[in-house]
């Protein structure tokens, strides 16, 4: 089954094209990677997939629904949740208070059942928390719920970032460049994490990555992109082996690195 469809999607900054006829299908269930260097496109990309920007022509489907446009709030309640570059935690707040930010994203209480602590509001609060203690569980963080977010070391705060969004119960996860300032046992460790919650939750995984170990560890597809534009898409065998990858982005001793 089709997830997310991205169709001669285009996106101009004061008439400078930052992405260019670029098209994308992503099965459900399916890990993949969109790579290449430094502004190529990518976050962008993900910025209109996530409703930050709005793309300046082409057209977005999630699930055979256009989506084009939408405002991030409509669109992360449909299923879509992202991570950002830069963490964007609430560092005063518990770790757990953090995931359970991500867990009320679908709340149905309103603002009277939480002033009168009705039965519902009640029941829903302890819901939440259990959904976001299985959250922490999963992400190794059980240990820190009680601790302030910005007291966790930087590789636990990039593991917490993940723990919040998947409390929100996401169908697609768009994770932007979630190994960045990781060491390497820590990277690795986020493979494991990554591979394991998208059989547990049967997710569909979009990341951006320039850690190329990363990438061909762990996705099933890539989309390579320079200049704005898709320049291959293959299975990570035939991306390591594409002469213009190499050329546009890899170079001889990332090939190398990946092997």
């Amino acid at each position: 089954m089709e997830c997310l469809s991205i169709d001669n999607l285009e996106m101009q900054f004061k008439g400078v094209k930052a992405v260019q006829n670029v098209s994308m299908k992503l099965e459900a269930g399916k890990l993949y990677a969109l790579i290449g260097t430094n502004g190529a496109g990518k976050t962008t990309i993900i910025n209109m997939i996530s409703g930050v920007l709005k793309p300046t022509s082409g057209k977005i489907s999630f699930l055979g629904e256009d989506i084009t446009g939408l405002r991030p709030d409509k669109i992360a309640k449909l299923g879509i949740t992202r991570t950002y570059q830069n963490l964007r935690l609430f560092k005063k707040m518990t770790v757990l208070d953090n995931v359970l930010m991500g867990a009320q994203m679908h709340s149905t209480c309103g603002a009277w059942q939480s002033i009168f602590q009705t039965r519902r509001f009640r029941q829903s609060e302890e819901e939440m928390r259990s959904q976001s203690r299985k959250m922490l569980d999963i992400m190794g963080l059980s240990a820190y719920e009680d601790e302030m977010a910005g007291s966790l070391p930087y590789g636990n705060q990039r593991k917490l970032e993940i723990a919040r969004i998947l409390a929100s119960s996401p169908k697609l996860l768009l994770l932007d460049e979630p190994a960045a300032g990781m060491n390497p046992q820590e990277s690795k460790d986020l493979v494991s994490i990554i591979r394991n919650i998208r059989e547990e939750f049967d997710l569909t995984i979009l990341l951006i990555e320039h850690d190329m170990k990363v990438v061909m560890n762990l996705c099933e597809y890539i989309y390579c992109m320079a200049a704005g534009e898709v320049i291959a898409s293959g299975e990570p065998e035939e991306i390591r082996q594409n002469p213009r990858v190499i050329e546009a982005y890899l170079g001889k001793r990332a090939k190398n690195a990946a092997s």
